[in-house]
């Protein structure tokens, strides 16, 4: 790895951070200037927000021409689940573990599990049927799914917008870092930070895929492979820091449902995109990152069925999964 790839790893990384801090103090002051509840304001505004990076690096590959184009686009459409449902939920549980080791915040995760299970519940459903477009033979039969995914989206919305207001967490808003000195900043400061910080995300996120692809590509990662492990690392960061942001702040819904939200997202929209752009013929290597995907999310939402509650540990699990597939790819795939 030369220098230069080396300060544009470093670089978005800091950006990315930064604007993080940024994008996740105003998209609280904005829900709380709307009246929105924790679950919209997590699970829809600052899910779809920071789900933006990842989303325009798989509809720029999968409408390009070109089958390599077309099998980094499909890979990065499914690495994003997978990413999402393993390490952002490792990292979150991490970020639990850590900073009630610091004094923070408590070790257990408050978050309102009503919001978190239907995130989940809606995953489990759009994606299992991304698979089976996958698994039926001819376009024609497909595209009628990829209309369905739209259509779930769009109720899922629906529903999270019009939810009542449960197990609001109690605690005062930060001051808006646009305006310090207000109780109540202005709707458009609030906008302007907010804005400011996507714009910073995405820039740093453009850096630091472009400086992982260079790395990967001198060390010859097929496209797949690449899409499906490593871009996504990168792409999936603002859901990842902003979670960890609010992981800081004893923010445990906001957190959650920012992951949570945008696998419905990315589980849904993107998959209909590609069964509208692509064949969407799926091989062993694709459709594993599915099934870990839903095996890892699975873990999550058990907890929360069975014990009413979720720990770190079963955030931590789901880090798990991600180990195991590369092991499938590199290990078991090629002796079957």
């Amino acid at each position: 790895m030369d220098m230069m790839t080396f300060i544009g790893l470093i670089g978005g990384l800091v950006i990315i951070f930064f604007a993080a801090e940024l994008f996740t103090n105003a998209i609280e002051w904005f829900g709380k200037r709307l009246d929105l509840s924790e679950g919209a304001v997590g699970s829809v505004l600052a899910a779809v927000g920071t789900a933006l990076p990842e989303t325009s690096v798989a509809l720029v590959a999968v409408l390009a021409d070109g089958a390599g184009h077309m099998e980094a686009g499909i890979g990065a459409i499914l690495g994003a689940p997978m990413m999402l449902s393993t390490l952002a939920m490792f990292m979150t549980g991490l970020a639990v573990v850590v900073f009630a080791a610091m004094g923070r915040r408590k070790f257990t995760v408050k978050a309102d599990y009503q919001v978190v299970g239907r995130d989940l519940r809606s995953f489990f459903s759009v994606y299992i049927l991304a698979l089976v477009a996958a698994l039926i033979p001819g376009k024609a039969y497909k595209l009628p799914i990829a209309v369905f995914l739209l259509a779930a989206y769009a109720y899922y919305v629906h529903r999270t917008f019009n939810a009542r207001k449960e197990n609001q967490e109690s605690e005062k808003l930060r001051p808006l870092h646009f305006h310090r000195n207000s109780s109540r900043p202005r709707l458009r400061l609030v906008l302007v930070q907010l804005f400011c910080g996507l714009a910073l995300m995405l820039f740093g996120a453009r850096t630091f895929v472009e400086s992982v692809t260079q790395a990967s590509k001198s060390m010859g990662v097929s496209p797949l492979v690449l899409s499906l492990i490593i871009t996504p690392i990168a792409t999936e960061l603002p859901e990842k820091f902003n979670s960890i942001t609010w992981v800081r702040h004893r923010k445990d819904t906001l957190a959650l449902g920012n992951i949570t939200g945008a696998m419905v997202f990315q589980s849904s929209i993107l998959p209909a995109v590609g069964i509208f752009a692509t064949p969407w013929h799926l091989d062993a290597q694709a459709v594993a990152s599915i099934i870990v995907a839903l095996l890892a999310s699975f873990v999550a939402w058990a907890e929360m069925t069975i014990r009413k509650r979720l720990s770190p540990y079963s955030l931590l699990a789901c880090g798990l999964f991600y180990a195991l597939y590369p092991v499938f790819v590199f290990v078991i795939l090629p002796r079957i």
